[in-house]
């Protein structure tokens, strides 16, 4: 996922010059949280620059927010803002890697409970290693759960 930065800075201009409020809302916000983890890097020493992985991480972050606020908002009754977050939730997925399918990820757990982790926390940790990026956390702990 090299250059999705510059892509994000690139639709930023696209979405500014079509007139798409939402749209340049959301990238210019993504864009400022790519830049306030650039700063926290920097300032502990490292690389200035994230890598196109640590953008990715970013970005997830930013949707698995989007997923609580959906939730939280479903909740509370306000279908306003729910639509408001799912917006935003498309956008931001829009530029990730397709997530692995449910069958995918019960392979890999499958194949690692195969090779002798039977624990939660073990299981837990080594699928994460493998789909980091590339499933959703919360997907992963109640494939691993059902798989125990």
């Amino acid at each position: 996922m090299e250059g999705l930065k510059e892509k994000l800075t690139q639709d930023l201009k696209e979405a500014m010059k079509a007139g798409m409020k939402e749209k340049t809302d959301v990238v210019r916000f993504l864009l400022a949280q790519i830049q306030n983890r650039e700063i926290e890097k920097r300032s502990t020493g490292q690389a200035p620059t994230l890598t196109g992985e640590e953008v990715v991480e970013t970005l997830q972050k930013e949707v698995k927010k989007r997923r609580e606020a959906i939730e939280l908002f479903k909740k509370g009754g306000r279908p306003e803002l729910v639509q408001k977050e799912e917006l935003e939730l498309a956008l931001i997925t829009g530029y990730l890697p397709p997530e692995m399918s449910r069958e995918e990820l019960e392979k890999i757990i499958g194949d690692l409970k195969n090779q002798g982790f039977n624990d939660f926390n073990s299981l837990m940790k080594e699928a994460m290693k493998k789909v980091k990026g590339k499933a959703d956390g919360k997907l992963v702990s109640e494939i691993v759960k059902e798989k125990l």
